[in-house]
């Protein structure tokens, strides 16, 4: 089976942000059959639904050959390398790792929803998704790019790498 089109979002506020989303990234490209393609910048906001500092932010493109539960397992388990707790719902947080897109599937299930259902309703992620690939198409919303103007609202600003 050829690699599979992966992207995704990153996110942290706790501890030294854009170098724990720098080693993140280092992580995923050496994941089994799995390849890092691209890195958006990385973008700041404010939190969302959440208190606590800024977030620093990036997205990036992956082929992996993990299927998608394997994949999320390795995810949750670089979050926890990085001392990720989830001690209530959108606590701040030394590592978020979220799977925004798994080619063009799309999966209802209670331990993994693709594509993320919220990636369409925030700068944080939109701006650095389609940093990546601008013709971006969603397999039930279609083009990414004029979802922009629906989040010009929220506040994000390019961040130090």
């Amino acid at each position: 089976m050829p690699p599979e089109r992966v992207f995704i979002g990153l996110g942290a506020n706790l501890g030294q942000a854009a170098g724990t989303l720098r080693q993140a990234i280092e992580q995923l490209g050496h994941l089994p059959m799995t390849a890092v393609v691209a890195e958006s910048a990385f973008y700041v906001t404010a939190p969302v639904d959440a208190t606590g500092p800024d977030y620093t932010n990036a997205v990036v493109e992956i082929r992996t050959g993990l299927q998608p539960a394997a994949l999320l397992q390795a995810l949750h388990a670089i979050e926890a390398e990085h001392g990720r707790g989830r001690p209530y719902r959108n606590a701040p947080r030394t590592l978020d790792l979220d799977l925004l897109l798994y080619g063009q599937r799309v999966s209802d299930d209670p331990s993994l929803t693709l594509p993320h259902p919220r990636l369409h309703q925030r700068a944080f992620v939109l701006r650095p998704l389609l940093d990546i690939e601008p013709a971006l198409v969603h397999p039930l919303l279609g083009a990414l790019a004029g979802r922009l103007s629906a989040v010009a609202d929220q506040p994000i600003r390019t961040g130090a790498r």
